[in-house]
């Protein structure tokens, strides 16, 4: 039909491409540099085909066809409609979906590679659930709480002044113990010795574990995750790093590497949107190579199917950037962050404020003397938590 010059370039071009996805799933990590959207859709498509709603002549008759009322919906989701994981693991394969399943362990794999480069050291299990980091924080403390002793209820939690993370505690069940911070200079730092008192005081076999947090709203900073681990691994007790932004900052991903090398650590929980700027709903849950069953555990205990949607845009996500262009996201943002100090400390300075700044990875603090402070105000709006989950620390 047409002259075979012509052919033979346009052969060369699919093979081209096809190469790329083959190189893909041998290598099993980001491409060096990024595809173009064309191949990005054409490698989700072909991978589509293997879902059994995408069968050529496909009937669809029974429970779970993945049937879907609006073509604009199903072209919106690739045709990918079948989710992730079956009833008893969320990373479990599907037997109607091997395309879908492909892509959730491609997901996984890539992100490990993508977390290797932001600096994360001997890695083990990474899982992308479709959660955000609230929730992903409630299912891992969940599964945690299943493995220990049934006494184990209280969760020490040095404190940060925001609502999720704790709300997150609260909805697992357990009695959270929130820990009073220690004012170094401008900072407001974790307290081993009161935490360990805490852990002595009410008994090692009556904590369940230790939830700590990483990237935190200055002048809070982040919490000294490696003597934590230490302090989880002298004790027998969980340890949870909320890590919720902390992805970019490579200051933040050695101290953890650190802590999981040195102590315990048994699952460290960060957000898909904070760090890898697709739409809100993902978390990627990781630990340590010499202590990750934790991670497992949260998959085996997510009830029923789940999305594929936070998966699918994180993976597109990846291909676009490679690794070239996610280390340059992680470059810039380092580079963009004493840009940013400078000039906020110039504003300070011609405005008569304060600038703390200096000592935080992922934050900046500008104080002023007209602004006001009340001690009466409470951490948060207390009718929104049963109040007897909440163990107040008032030494």
């Amino acid at each position: 039909m047409i002259s075979s010059g012509y052919l033979q370039q346009g052969q060369q071009a699919i093979q081209r491409r096809k190469k790329q996805f083959r190189s893909l799933l041998s290598e099993r990590r980001l491409p060096t540099s990024g595809w173009d959207d064309q191949s990005i859709e054409m490698f989700l498509q072909e991978v589509a085909a293997m879902d059994s709603n995408n069968f050529l002549d496909s009937v669809g008759v029974g429970e779970r066809e993945a049937r879907v009322a609006s073509g604009l919906v199903a072209r919106r989701h690739y045709g990918l409609a079948h989710g992730i994981g079956r009833s008893g693991d969320i990373a479990a394969e599907q037997p109607k979906a091997a395309g879908s399943s492909l892509l959730q362990k491609l997901t996984n794999v890539l992100t490990k590679d993508t977390l290797r480069l932001a600096g994360f050291g001997d890695l083990g299990e990474v899982s992308v659930i479709p959660v955000a980091t609230g929730m992903a924080i409630s299912l891992t403390v969940l599964a945690l709480k299943a493995g220990r002793p049934s006494g184990a209820e209280y969760m020490l939690w040095p404190r940060v002044d925001q609502k999720t993370c704790l709300k997150s505690l609260v909805l697992a069940g357990v009695k959270v113990v929130p820990m009073p911070m220690k004012r170094i200079g401008d900072q407001l730092c974790t307290d081993i010795d009161s935490l360990g008192a805490k852990v002595s005081e009410l008994g090692a076999d009556k904590v369940l574990g230790i939830v700590t947090t990483t990237s935190c709203f200055a002048p809070r900073a982040a919490d000294d995750v490696v003597a934590v681990a230490k302090l989880c691994a002298e004790h027998g007790i969980g340890h949870i790093i909320n890590n919720a932004y902390g992805v970019q900052a490579q200051q933040l991903t050695r101290q953890i590497t650190m802590a999981w090398r040195r102590g315990r650590v048994d699952a460290v929980i960060q957000s898909t949107d904070k760090n890898f700027m697709v739409p809100v709903g993902g978390a990627v849950i990781c630990a340590g190579a010499k202590n990750d069953e934790l991670v497992a555990k949260v998959n085996q205990s997510y009830p029923g199917r789940a999305s594929m949607a936070p998966s699918l845009d994180l993976l597109i996500t990846l291909l676009h950037w490679g690794a070239t262009g996610w280390t340059k996201v992680l470059q810039e943002r380092e580079e963009l962050l004493p840009a940013m100090r400078i000039a906020l400390s110039q504003f300070a300075k011609d405005h008569a404020y304060t600038s703390i700044n200096d000592a935080f990875p992922a934050a900046a603090l500008v104080t002023s003397p007209a602004l006001q402070t009340s001690a009466e105000k409470a951490l948060l709006n207390m009718s929104i938590l049963p109040r007897d989950s909440i163990i107040w620390d008032h030494s």
